[in-house]
């Protein structure tokens, strides 16, 4: 069934070109596309930072996060003249600080400067599969190096060493960091790095990598490999890299603080890191008034409101509700633009919830957002049961097929796999256009899409979602019973 719907991948070989013409003639014209075709298969193309899988991706609206962006550009530039000069930069915060925004933005700033090398943003929710796991990383960011003008020799010992050793990709972090990376590096260094030459690797959403399993024939039970694990190797090899003379590149890395990952820049890159935590210094109140101001801003042209609209005090409510978190107000946003109703109604219902007050609890106010919007669907537990199906630890693609090494389930293998009838997916999402972005009846190949992960935590968690909560077992038995009701179905209709 998965091969249904698997999507062709046209082969680009953008940047053969910028192969020396003394290189091209070496290693032969068939020899070279046939390598460059190698790498390009595997690679995240969508965890580039301006691929189309991201084209919605969030960004820092003008005039916002100003501060992290130019202690982020400025550090990458400058870094040599600091007093204990640091080859990474961490920048971390709490879900929904807004660090896939500011390194979207960042990336941006540096590809416009041309000192942009390589970008890679993880996904554990959206997009493509291949985002979320380890072994695209090395060979996504050798490809961009292939692609990138100034580097024409490193690129042409990148393809050599593909050609060389097909097998590459099939090899540990490590191996493939070494052979795909470092030693094309090494075999140019005594051609130094020229000006025009990138000065950054940017990493997003480490947090967000899963696990890989490799299955073994001959154990009864194999053991599991654990997410911390491929994110600890990621960091390992980004280490020795920063670590090797002839690596040129700062790394930024943006993840969550959690535990694994923080363990490892105190305990075992700390002479390399500069960490960046994304807290009250940097003023995100200020940005996210400037945030909300744009969204009001819309709202008051189409409904016609008055400048005064909304009141200093409701703004100021809002910002101090977010405690910090820019999904808050992103999502107060999208529900006031995409929601039925006029916009004092909904206003008054976002500021109306539960846990709302004071409270030591900095995840309420996004939390009752969060409820109120799921039970405002018109059939709440067929959305709420949706959403965990298809979004929750990957259960929908682990029981179907879908998952490690293919796109997520086009929206409608979700529909036809889920509906009792024809469109009772989309029915069940019909006023959740602020949490999920949901495909058209006419688009087959698009899946569904979160606006943020912050949903997921939510889901997961039994204190923040409360009678809302879905057990895992409940949801695996599920679609177990779905899965033998469409085989029998089909047995059905064969005879």
């Amino acid at each position: 069934m998965s091969n249904h719907f698997e999507n062709a991948t046209n082969v680009n070989i953008e940047g053969i070109t910028n192969i020396s013409a003394k290189n091209y003639i070496h290693h032969g014209e068939r020899s070279l596309k046939t390598s460059i075709e190698k790498l390009r298969e595997h690679i995240a193309a969508g965890a580039l930072h301006n691929s189309a899988e991201r084209y919605d991706a969030p960004k820092c609206l003008p005039e916002t996060r100003v501060a992290v962006q130019d202690e982020v550009v400025s550090w990458i530039c400058d870094a040599d003249s600091d007093n204990e000069p640091k080859d990474i930069m961490w920048v971390t915060g709490p879900a929904g600080s807004g660090k896939t925004a500011i390194m979207g933005s960042v990336a941006d700033t540096c590809q416009g400067k041309g000192i942009l090398g390589a970008t890679h943003f993880f996904s554990s929710f959206s997009g493509s599969a291949n985002r979320r796991s380890k072994r695209y990383l090395v060979p996504t960011l050798a490809y961009q190096f292939v692609q990138h003008k100034a580097m024409t020799q490193v690129a042409a010992q990148i393809l050599s060493a593909v050609e060389d050793n097909p097998a590459i990709f099939e090899q540990n972090l490590e191996v493939q960091l070494n052979q795909l990376i470092l030693e094309p590096l090494r075999a140019c260094s005594d051609h130094p790095p020229l000006v025009g030459w990138p000065k950054v690797i940017l990493i997003d959403g480490l947090d967000e990598c899963g696990a890989d399993q490799y299955q073994d024939a001959t154990q009864s039970n194999p053991h599991s490999r654990s997410r911390e694990g491929d994110q600890i190797e990621i960091l390992s090899v980004l280490k020795k890299a920063a670590s090797d003379p002839d690596f040129p590149f700062r790394i930024v890395i943006a993840s969550r603080p959690e535990h694994v990952i923080k363990r490892f820049f105190v305990d075992v890159a700390k002479s390399l890191t500069r960490e960046l935590f994304l807290d009250a210094k940097y003023n995100p109140d200020a940005d996210m008034a400037l945030f909300l101001e744009s969204k009001f801003a819309n709202i008051r042209r189409e409904s016609r409101l008055p400048s005064s609209w909304p009141s200093k005090d409701v703004r100021q409510t809002l910002i101090a509700n977010a405690s910090g978190q820019f999904i808050y107000v992103a999502t107060v946003g999208r529900f006031m633009e995409g929601s039925g109703g006029g916009p004092d109604e909904l206003l008054n219902q976002v500021l109306c919830l539960p846990g709302f007050k004071a409270s030591a609890n900095a995840l309420a106010p996004l939390d009752a957002l969060y409820t109120h919007i799921l039970n405002s669907s018109p059939d709440s537990f067929l959305s709420i049961l949706c959403l965990n199906l298809i979004f929750r630890e990957r259960c929908f693609e682990r029981i179907t097929g879908y998952g490690t090494d293919i796109a997520p389930a086009p929206a409608t293998f979700v529909r036809l796999y889920l509906e009792s009838y024809p469109g009772q997916v989309s029915y069940a999402f019909r006023n959740l256009n602020s949490l999920v972005s949901t495909p058209s009846m006419e688009d087959h190949d698009s899946p569904y899409r979160l606006y943020h992960k912050s949903l997921v935590d939510f889901l997961e968690d039994r204190s923040r979602s409360g009678t809302l909560y879905v057990e895992s077992k409940v949801l695996i038995c599920l679609l177990w019973y779905w899965a033998e009701d469409i085989l029998q179905a089909e047995a059905q209709n064969a005879l």
